[in-house]
């Protein structure tokens, strides 16, 4: 079995992740979303941009890279969440 090439640079990082923090906030204010299917969308939304805009050529790759791309927003928007309710309860 061969595996695919991934080749990912810094910005695809750099922008789909926060793309893809920004558009669930978004979707969950608009959308009226409950807060259980709000880590789903991210992970489709992670999917949606690695397999039709990062990663075309490859559909293991798009797959592979867009779990990272959505997991990745899910955890920085808990750590992000957790400090401002740590700093909040802090003072």
């Amino acid at each position: 079995m061969n595996f695919p090439e991934i080749h990912t640079n810094f910005w695809d990082a750099v922008i789909a992740i926060p793309v893809i923090m920004l558009l669930t906030q978004i979707i969950k204010v608009f959308f009226n979303v409950s807060k259980k299917i709000v880590p789903s969308i991210a992970l489709a939304l992670g999917l949606m941009i690695s397999i039709f805009i990062s990663h075309r050529h490859s559909l293991v790759a798009g797959i592979f890279m867009g779990w990272f791309y959505g997991y990745a927003a899910i955890g920085n928007y808990a750590a992000l969440k957790t400090t401002i309710i740590a700093y909040r309860n802090k003072e």
